[in-house]
């Protein structure tokens, strides 16, 4: 396996692909056309950024929010096309309000919240619940050990109930076109959907995966940073989560650059969950992935560098209408006949 640095996620019937600064959201229209748009996330401070340790991990965790919420919503406007849908009362106010910026402000909104739920749902609550144990014992680690537990058990139960729902579980058969297209590049075979579909659905590069890291490493963090007070124990779990984050984001970093034994039973895990999280995509959500990678990624030129491929040149331009001209008049003479 070789390292290509794209990565991305799954949107609503489509894929988000990024590279370096360009990411591409390739959607399947009602029309089942495949739409693709190209735009830049990035900045100069970002490339200052990403060269800190942990630092570029506990932004990157933010930026990644923020990215997939504008890919979502990319996404929603583009599957549902000309459909015009009347703005509610709501919307009317954040227009006369904030004007232009209205999108941007509900962007924030949403990922405020969606983030503060996160935070209650998978931190707050296992700690309560782990409070429930100093009944049994004391030993402020078997505790922490046990309200990590928890933690996962209430993120696996979460994952199986959302998956019930059907657009979840198309949502889940994206994800796997996503890992299905990169793993097919990133180990030496052509980009298409007959090599696509044999390629694995896990990538140790996986956001799922993230967040069980993230689960165990809180683990590690709270046995070790304790107070006797319950309140100032659970402010300081959530005030640790950007350096959870950041500590996190550098072992997968790590991992999804190395492939070893020793990466692969730490990342098995995290492959596991995956199980949950991506589904086995029919034909048209890989063509749609592949769409999305080559909007933001010349795959052939990654190929031919990382594992000697070759393929034929791409004929000019004013070859193929050379060609589309000869093929015109044999066209018509065949209709004449």
């Amino acid at each position: 396996m070789k390292y290509s640095g794209i990565g991305g996620q799954a949107v609503l019937e489509g894929v988000m692909m990024k590279n370096d600064d360009k990411y591409a959201v390739a959607v399947r229209k009602q029309d089942k056309t495949i739409e693709v748009k190209n735009d830049v996330h990035g900045s100069s401070f970002a490339k200052t950024v990403n060269k800190i340790p942990i630092i570029r991990g506990i932004y990157n965790f933010v930026d990644s929010l923020v990215l997939g919420m504008t890919s979502i919503n990319f996404s929603s406007e583009m599957y549902m096309g000309d459909i015009e849908e009347e703005p509610g009362r709501f919307e009317k106010f954040l227009d006369r309000v904030f004007g232009e910026k209205a999108e941007k402000v509900i962007l924030g909104v949403t990922t405020a919240i969606s983030v503060i739920l996160a935070v209650g749902i998978f931190m707050v609550v296992p700690f309560l619940l782990s409070m429930l144990f100093k009944r049994l014992t004391d030993n402020h680690y078997i505790i922490a050990f046990l309200e990590g537990v928890i933690r996962v058990s209430i993120f696996v139960i979460y994952i199986k109930l959302i998956s019930l729902m059907e657009e979840i579980r198309r949502l889940f058969m994206y994800h796997g076109a996503e890992h299905k297209c990169i793993n097919c590049i990133e180990h030496g075979m052509e980009l298409n959907v007959e090599n696509v579909r044999k390629s694995s659905r896990q990538h140790k590069r996986c956001g799922t995966s993230f967040l069980l890291i993230v689960m165990v490493i809180s683990i590690l963090f709270f046995m070790f940073i304790y107070t006797e007070s319950p309140l100032l124990r659970l402010g300081l779990r959530i005030l640790l989560i950007p350096l959870i984050a950041g500590v996190s984001y550098e072992f997968l970093r790590f991992a999804g650059r190395h492939d070893n034994v020793f990466v692969n039973i730490i990342s098995a895990p995290g492959m596991w969950l995956q199980n949950l999280t991506t589904r086995e995509p029919e034909d048209e959500m890989i063509e749609v992935g592949i769409a999305s990678v080559e909007a933001v990624f010349d795959w052939k030129e990654y190929l031919r560098e990382n594992f000697g491929m070759e393929f034929p040149e791409e004929p000019e331009e004013s070859e193929m209408r050379g060609s589309d001209e000869i093929l015109g008049v044999a066209g018509e003479g065949q209709e004449s006949a």
